[in-house]
């Protein structure tokens, strides 16, 4: 469905994720276009423009252009730690639920979890960073995710972002970016992407959600950083060839793509009021919490039930825990399919 359709009841409305949109006849233009070269050989014209570009935008010397985001966190933790060390993170940090403990398996790291709710401030962070014993590990990296998934697309305060940054650097920690829905902050904050990450030793964007590309992840960080990452993306199978045709995709996603997040923003907040104003009494959504394009939905029933009648009356979503379900809004949905997907969640937990 593009974003200029209108829903019907007939119509299969997907809201499980902003990474199930599909190019756009103009993106796939694009990449059929693309100049391309061998990229491990370092010879992708296109590959070497987005990275570049990505680099600029977030204010960092170089860039690296990688599969996925994912792999561009776990890049991140093996750059800037030692095996035995120990990780600082919020709660429900992508890098710990959703990455299949790649953070011990390929650094050898350990996870601290800082504040509650996904954000963490200054006196959290001094909590969770270990004395410098010999019997802790070594704290020496925090991660922060922005916007924040699991907590339903919060976006950082740039205030509490600097403040947390510095006193991680004043007490020896590197700080890595977990950007992969970056570009909805800045569009909901008003503020840059090099505003959002010039505190950070490096930081990552993820091309593949909001703005809509295929595929893809870009990480930055100093020279010296992304020369660590380069070899160890290679390491972990990161290492593509003519990819110049996929990173096009994301060279028209920055062009294109970012302005228009504020529609996704939207259609998410109409989407909670219209669950609100359906008076289900088995879901409840706090609105006032909706910062960008993920809604989170409380349930009194089990999810994945409720996940599985939605589906049934052509509406995907997702169960992220046992009594909630996360809906995200994106450029294939309009306003009139987030208006139906509404009516048909009300339906699904029973109540037309």
């Amino acid at each position: 469905m593009s974003s200029s359709s209108k829903a019907t009841s007939a119509e299969p409305i997907d809201l499980r994720s902003d990474t199930v949109t599909k190019p756009s006849p103009a993106m796939r233009e694009a990449m059929a276009r693309a100049e391309v070269g061998d990229d491990v050989y370092g010879e992708d014209p296109t590959v070497r423009r987005l990275e570049e570009q990505v680099a600029a935008l977030l204010g960092k010397e170089r860039g690296l252009f990688v599969p996925s985001g994912s792999m561009a966190n776990q890049l991140a933790i093996m750059g800037h730690t030692r095996p035995g060390d120990e990780v600082v993170v919020g709660e429900g940090s992508h890098s710990v639920w959703y990455e299949v403990g790649a953070g011990a398996v390929l650094a050898g790291v350990q996870f601290a979890i800082a504040g509650k709710g996904g954000l963490f401030d200054v006196d959290a962070l001094d909590e969770a960073i270990k004395p410098p014993a010999f019997y802790y590990p070594r704290t020496s990296l925090i991660a922060i995710e922005d916007t924040h998934n699991r907590a339903g697309g919060r976006v950082w305060p740039i205030t509490q972002l600097r403040a947390v940054t510095e006193r991680a650097r004043a007490r020896g920690l590197a700080s890595h970016l977990d950007g992969a829905r970056l570009f909805n902050a800045c569009v909901a904050s008003g503020t840059s992407p090099g505003e959002r990450a010039a505190s950070f030793d490096s930081a990552t964007v993820c091309l593949s959600k909001g703005l809509g590309a295929p595929v893809g992840s870009v990480l930055t960080g100093s020279v010296e950083f992304i020369t660590r990452a380069h070899r160890h993306r290679k390491m972990l199978g990161g290492g593509m060839r003519q990819v110049g045709i996929l990173a096009a995709a994301g060279l028209y996603a920055l062009e294109h793509n970012q302005a228009r997040l504020a529609d996704d923003h939207r259609n998410a907040r109409i989407f909670a009021e219209e669950l609100m104003a359906a008076r289900s009494p088995h879901l409840s959504v706090n609105v006032a919490a909706i910062d960008t394009n993920i809604v989170n939905v409380d349930l009194d029933l089990d999810a994945e039930p409720v996940v599985a009648r939605a589906r049934e009356l052509g509406l995907f979503v997702g169960a992220s825990a046992q009594k909630r379900i996360r809906a995200v809004t994106h450029l294939d949905v309009d306003e009139a399919a987030v208006r139906e997907a509404a009516r048909r969640l009300s339906a699904a937990t029973g109540h037309a």
